[in-house]
């Protein structure tokens, strides 16, 4: 059992030096280099890194069988509610509603970082459609950068919940479209 952890791990790291390695005009499909096809082969790249990435360094089954929490099932209403409940309670904690202080502590630590830290894992948990998968994928990268960069220049546990909430939110939006026009 441990060989097999063991293993998994050694493979994570050759796939990790191998994609340090590999340069990255290799991901790039070979396309005439016109305006449209550089935007094009740049996005392409951008999706092609990012689900790399999350597929690298986030959370996944540990077997290959087909996903259990399937749309109607107990088990991904379970993971839905937990994963907006966490970020409502997050909100709470990085605003100072629960276990209030005039000092900077780990609730509100943990609030500002809730997002990252239960929603999105639990979001991704579920058998989604690969927009919502890739919306995900994009925001398990952005919300520790946004955790990162905001308190350089705002020291405020608030703002940082609210910019990732803000992220999550036009994320969804830009990958689920939900704010294109139907006709």
């Amino acid at each position: 059992m441990q060989m097999k952890w063991i293993r998994r791990q050694q493979k994570k790291i050759r796939q990790l030096k191998q994609a340090i390695k590999s340069p990255v005009h290799h991901l790039l499909p070979h396309l005439q280099l016109t305006k449209t096809s550089k935007r094009m082969s740049l996005f392409a790249l951008q999706q092609q890194v990012v689900q790399k990435t999350a597929a690298t360094f986030a959370p996944r089954a540990s077997t290959a069988t087909k996903n259990p929490a399937v749309p109607g099932t107990t088990l991904y209403t379970v993971f839905e509610v937990q994963g907006y409940v966490c970020m409502l309670l997050g909100g709470a904690l990085s605003f100072n509603l629960i276990f209030p202080s005039n000092e900077p502590d780990i609730w509100r630590l943990m609030g500002m970082w809730s997002i990252w830290m239960f929603t999105i894992p639990s979001l991704r948990a579920r058998d989604c459609s690969k927009n919502e998968k890739e919306a995900l994928n994009y925001l398990f990268l952005l919300v520790p950068l946004l955790n990162v960069t905001i308190p350089f220049f705002w020291k405020s546990f608030a703002l940082v919940w609210s910019a990732d909430t803000i992220a999550f939110f036009g994320m969804y939006a830009w990958k689920l479209g939900w704010l294109q026009k139907t006709e």
